[in-house]
Formats: C-alpha cells, structure tokens, sequence
C-alpha cells in the first residue's frame, strides 16, 4: 500500500495542476472576452453641415467679461456652444465617404480622416501600433466619431466683430478625397477652403513622414470694408468611455485616462473627469502651453503658440461629453489683410524624446507616478541597455544584475545578519522551550541574548525592502512606456507589458522566494512563522496578474538574492568556526 504521506504529495500535485489549467482556461476566457469590436467603414460624420448651432454660452468668470461672439466656424462643440456631440440622425457613414464629405489622409505612420464640415479630425488610426499583438494587421484606433466613442480633435475661429452673421456651420471644400504621402515626400499639406460673408478662410493640415505631429494653420482674408477680429480654439471632445481594446486586469496601479495640461504653478496638472464634474468649468491663462488627452500609451494633444498667452479650459457639455482645449489672444485684421493662427495637433504615441522636443513638460504626460524620479534615469538607463543588447528582456536582466552590484554592501550587511541569526538560533529555541508560559520574560531574554551575540532581529528584512522602490518604479516603466508595449523576450512570452500567457515566470518566481526564505531563520510565534511561509504562496497569486517583465525583474532579482546570500552565510559561519 502506498505510504499516506507519497499519497499526500500526489494529491497536492494534482490539485495543483488542476488549479494551474484552470487558471490557464480563465486567462483564455477572459482575453477572447476583450477583443475589441471591429471598426466601421469610416466616422461618422455632422449630417450636411448646415445644422444650427445653439445660442451662445459663456464660460463663468471674470475672463468673459464684456466678450460676445457674433459667428464662428467651429463645430457645436464649440467651447461657446453647447450641444456638443450631437450625432447626426440620418445619413450613413457609408453615404458620407460616397458624398466626399469625409478626407482621409494616408501617411506611413497616421491615418486621418477629417470632416469638411469645420474641418474636424474625427478619426486617427496608428498604422505602426497594432490594436494588440493578436491583430497585428489591425492599426489601434485613437480617435474616433461613431456609435461607440466620441473622441475627436476641433479648431476654428470665434468671430469677435465683423460682419459674419449666424451660428450655422460652415462648409470646407478641398481639391481631393483622399491625400498620401508618397515615399520619397518629406511633408504633405491638405488645404481646405470656405467662404462667411466676404471672408475668405483657408484652413491647412501639414503632415510630416514619420511625424505624429500635424501643423493646423488657419488663414483668413479680410474681403470685407471693415475690420474684423477673431480668435483661435482648437479643443478635443471626448466621453468618458475606456479606450477601444485597452481593457486589461491588473492588481496594481492603473493607467490613466484623462487630460492633462501645463501650467505656471504645476508642470504637469491632471483634468480628471470627477473634476469636472464636481468644479464645472476648468479656466486659467497659460503663457504657450499644451493640453493633452491621455490614455495607456497614447495621447492627443493641441499644442499652443509659445508666444501667446492662452486660455485653457475644460467643461462638460449638455450631451454628456468632455471638451478640453484653449483659445488664443483676439487679432484684429482689416480690411483687405489676412490673419494668421498657428497650432500644432500630437497623436500617437507617449515617445518622450519626441514629446519633450515638441513642448516644455510634454514629456510628463508618460506619467511614472509619484517615484518619477527614480522611474526616469531608470527608463533611460534600461532604454540604453536595449540598445546594446536589442532585447527588452535581456536589458531587465542586466539592469537586476547591476542593481543588485550596487546594492550589495548594504545586502552583504544585512546576509551577515541573516548569518548571525542562524548561529543564535538553536539559543533562541532552548529559551522559547524554557519560557513557553511567561512571553514578558522570554522578550527580555531575547533581547538580552541579540545584545550579547551582536544580532539584529531586523537586519535580515533589509534585502526585502532594498528593490521595492526600483520595483515599484520599474512597474510604471513597463505600465507607462511605449517602447515596451508588445516587446518579445523569448519563447512564449511575446510581450513583457502583459502577464505571462503560461504563468511560468510567477511560478519560478514564487519557487526562489521559496527558497530565498529557507535561508532566513523563522522568528516569532508559531503562527507568525506560518503566515511567514504562505508569502511566497500569496506572491505567486499576486504576480499571475503583472507584467512578464515585472515578474522577470523579481524572478532574477530573488535568483540573485538567494546566491549573494548562501555566499555571504558561508563566509560569515567560517569565519566564526574560526574565530571559535
């Protein structure tokens, strides 16, 4: 008959394996229950252009104080209007790329389509930025108009004065349907043209290869015998809706989804919805600067003339959707001039090297959480260790294994004590077995027994908290940078930004902090000794949900720890068998 105790570990294994497959059938479960729902043909589009917008709505506060607008060319989701996002309820977007209303604009890195009606940019897809590695003939979708999202980029001018009357929309014309830049062309420009009332105004898109970001110059000449005077709003409208494709589980942190802006007292100020929705109307002047719509990953963002000083805003129209945006200072053209207005529109991805050349702060929207400062140096150092090994997971590696070298006088220290604990420790046992009943008078004997031996109870807990703040930094790392979305390492891990399909590594992971903590003497009550050994227990499950690459740092961190360790004990039991 088989031994009760083999019959035990067999049970245990087969439970274990029971609970592996399960886990294994969930991940597939739940993966096929994210995959996003295929795109329509094209957005949608504002109807025929020609729908009546409401009676303006200014923003409180001093700052419009004494301002009117008499006519503008913006979309309803204007900034002074306020039936934003109002579908179209007939039409099609099919009968809209049939009736040229929609542009769409081909670069190798950007797809964009832009409604005639104010020159909208109601859909952006990322052509180098598959929706997720299953689909990688699938581009992700950024922007969008549809059924599903509302999530567009709108610019035009606020009439001040001149003689354009009404509030209905205006109508661009352009040349073609559809626009590519071909190989070999360094910028593309799409021009779009429309009339109000002896004004001529031009609106132009320039597209740059390999460039997320587009020039928005919109032009107007003053045809009219008198003087007229306009400002620039460029703004993006958006619901509250999670990104298309984005939604993951994880235990930790989330990425977040919002907009964000610079200003003179903060480099990097968030605008969540909540806020909105709890302060109403977001108002403040910013000497140039940018507000971004941020997501995991990507962002949109309009980007303000460094010369001016602008107003930023965020507000909550009557449709239930978010605008975020800025308008620029008044300018004054007469008669028989042309006035000038400069923007610059970003979406694609968080490269902070790109971002941080296109404008101060910028960078920040890649949002590394409170420990930015160590997660910054440690993107960039991990950035150039990829360059020279050309594997994300390699470069993670090395970056474990250097920071642990750094590391290691303080680790060394804390193993010796680990050491000397070991040595006191069938001291320890006698006097636990001597003062099982009275626990004030073993206290005081422990304590005196570490005086005498030179110990530290809590030296040993040193090597477990030295990599939490790398740890924790390097999550953000993985959570928050792009170059690491879909990023192979070997094997079946295809990408380091998402948990391990196989759960592999949090297995071997939950193994050597196993064995890393057999190494370490078990202190306290027995019940405190138990909770101790179902940390590794409670690690694994944790870690079934974290990014591979995270789970990869821990693993070679602990492989690491458990080595420097059995080093450090054996020399420090030789030297004290010698010293005896």
């Amino acid at each position: 008959m088989i031994p009760t105790e083999i019959q035990r570990i067999v049970l245990l294994i087969g439970l274990a394996a029971v609970g592996y497959m399960m886990i294994l059938a969930w991940n597939d479960d739940f993966n096929g229950k994210t995959d996003a729902a295929p795109y329509t043909s094209a957005p949608l589009t504002q109807g025929d252009g020609t729908n009546a917008l409401q009676p303006a709505e200014q923003l409180a506060g001093p700052a419009t104080a004494g301002a009117a607008s008499t006519s503008n060319d913006l979309a309803d989701e204007s900034l002074l209007q306020d039936d934003a996002g109002r579908l179209p309820t007939t039409g099609s977007a099919t009968q809209a790329v049939a009736s040229g209303q929609l542009i769409e604009v081909v670069t190798p890195v950007l797809k964009v389509w832009i409604d005639r009606a104010g020159g909208d940019i109601v859909r952006v897809q990322l052509p180098q930025h598959p929706l997720n590695i299953d689909q990688p003939d699938v581009p992700l979708q950024l922007l969008d108009r549809s059924t599903r999202q509302i999530y567009i980029a709108q610019s035009g001018l606020q009439w001040l004065t001149g003689p354009g009357k009404g509030a209905e929309r205006r109508t661009f014309t352009s040349k073609q349907n559809k626009y590519e830049l071909l190989p070999g062309q360094e910028t593309l420009t799409v021009t779009l043209n429309a009339m109000l009332d002896g004004i001529e105004i031009t609106k132009e898109f320039v597209f740059t290869a390999q460039e997320y970001l587009v020039n928005v110059n919109l032009n107007a000449r003053n045809n009219t015998g008198t003087p007229i005077e306009a400002k620039l709003v460029a703004q993006i409208q958006r619901d509250d809706k999670e990104p298309p494709g984005e939604d993951s589980f994880s235990l930790g942190p989330q990425p977040y989804v919002g907009a964000a802006l610079t200003t003179a007292e903060s480099r990097y100020e968030k605008l969540e919805f909540d806020t909105i929705d709890d302060e109403g109307v977001y108002d403040q002047y910013v000497d140039g600067g940018w507000i971004a719509f941020l997501q995991h990953y990507f962002i949109s963002a309009w980007v303000a003339d460094p010369e001016d000083s602008n107003r930023f805003f965020g507000k909550k129209n009557n449709a239930g959707q978010y605008v975020f945006g800025y308008i620029s200072p008044a300018q004054a053209v007469a008669p028989g001039a042309q006035g000038q207005w400069h923007s610059r529109f970003y979406a694609g991805p968080k490269d902070q090297k790109k971002l941080e050349a296109i404008s101060p702060n910028l960078n920040l929207t890649v949002d590394y959480g409170f420990l930015w400062w160590l997660a910054v140096p440690l993107f960039g150092f991990l950035s150039w260790l990829h360059g020279v090994v050309g594997n994300w997971g390699v470069a993670i590696m090395l970056l474990t294994f250097l920071v642990k070298l750094v590391l290691y006088p303080l680790s060394a220290a804390a193993y010796r004590s680990t050491a000397n604990m070991r040595r006191v420790a069938p001291q320890m046992k006698r006097l636990q077995e001597r003062y099982s009943d009275n626990r004030q008078k073993l206290s005081g004997e422990m304590m005196a027994l570490y005086k005498k031996e030179g110990v530290n109870p809590l030296g040993g807990c040193l090597p477990m908290l030295l990599p939490m703040p790398i740890f924790l930094a390097l999550y953000w790392v993985l959570y928050e940078s792009v170059e690491l979305r879909h990023a192979p390492f070997m094997l079946w891990i295809n990408d380091l930004s998402a948990m391990d399909p196989l759960f592999v590594l949090p297995l071997l992971m939950g193994v050597s902090m196993f064995f890393q903590m057999s190494l370490t003497p078990q202190m306290g009550d027995p019940m405190q000794q138990k909770m101790m050994k179902m940390m590794p227990v409670m690690f694994t499950v944790l870690f079934l949900f974290f990014p591979a690459g995270l789970v990869l740092y821990w693993l070679v961190n602990n492989v690491l720890s458990i080595a420097q360790q059995y080093y450090v004990i054996r020399q420090a039991e030789a030297a004290a068998e010698a010293k005896g």
